[in-house]
């Protein structure tokens, strides 16, 4: 068995997969802000549920910058410095436990449902903020694991801004004081594929990915600006550097899920278990 947790900015889930990858019970609980009662309820469900039966690795996904098992930075919780491998050692006796951040891991579930295993994929999840995965030959790529396209710097209107500051599910709120799924003006959605498509004239470039995999509140979306998105892109994209076809995630809502329970697989120390 092997023990998935989900952390989000609001709120946490807590699944398990059966040794087959057949996804079992789900927990939901708010999210605290206090580290300490983040750890307290999360210790107090996984070893209720979990204490005593044959679970292989816990793997936790954390939105935020992750060294280490140290949450070094989280854009939608106070946390900082905060060592989450740590305060989880010994939680069910010897069990390994991995800390991952949330986009990396998605991106690795969505890659690997893709008929054909691309030699490099990226994963942007547009919700509150932009996360990024970089995914090559179907694993998390160790060298880029700590990228963060989503506060790269792009010149906007005249600000250098990060992408996510005027691009994200959030930026879109505050621009346009509607919700992603509340928008059906054809020019709003325009505008907001020039935005998204900042981001990307400056990412693909560098990465020149394979496939492009849109997750996220917003990604949830795309085909009501996917297709402006791609045109912008073709158009002033280098003719040199071919746009990628971009895809939705297949399971936008679990995807990060799925992401602990394949590195899990992936792991070598649960390889050698």
């Amino acid at each position: 068995m092997i023990i998935a947790v989900d952390t989000g900015g609001t709120k946490t889930l807590v699944a398990s997969f059966d040794k087959d990858g057949v996804l079992g019970e789900q927990v939901k609980f708010a999210t605290p802000h206090d580290t300490k009662e983040y750890i307290k309820t999360l210790k107090n469900i996984i070893q209720e549920k979990y204490t005593g039966k044959a679970v292989e690795a816990i793997v936790v996904a954390i939105p935020g910058v992750i060294k280490n098992g140290v949450v070094v930075w989280c854009g939608n919780l106070p946390w900082e410095n905060f060592n989450v491998a740590s305060a989880l050692k010994g939680l069910l006796d010897n069990v390994p436990t991995f800390i991952e951040n949330d986009a990396k891991l998605a991106g690795l579930s969505e890659t690997r449902f893709l008929k054909t295993i691309p030699a490099q994929s990226l994963y942007v999840t547009i919700s509150t903020g932009i996360g990024t995965g970089i995914i090559t030959e179907g694993h998390i790529n160790p060298d880029l694991r700590n990228s963060e396209a989503g506060h790269a710097l792009i010149e906007y209107r005249g600000k250098v801004r990060e992408w996510q500051d005027f691009a994200s599910g959030k930026a879109i709120v505050k621009t346009y004081h509607k919700y992603a799924h509340d928008i059906t003006s054809k020019r709003t959605w325009h505008k907001i594929a020039d935005r998204i498509s900042r981001g990307f004239l400056a990412v693909i470039p560098i990465l020149q990915p394979d496939i492009i995999i849109i997750g996220g509140s917003v990604g949830t979306y795309f085909e009501r600006y996917g297709e402006e998105l791609q045109s912008i892109l073709r158009d002033k994209l280098p003719n040199h550097i071919p746009c990628p076809p971009f895809v939705q995630a297949k399971y936008p809502e679990l995807a990060v899920i799925y992401g602990c329970y394949y590195y899990a697989l992936d792991n070598p120390v649960n390889k050698s278990a």
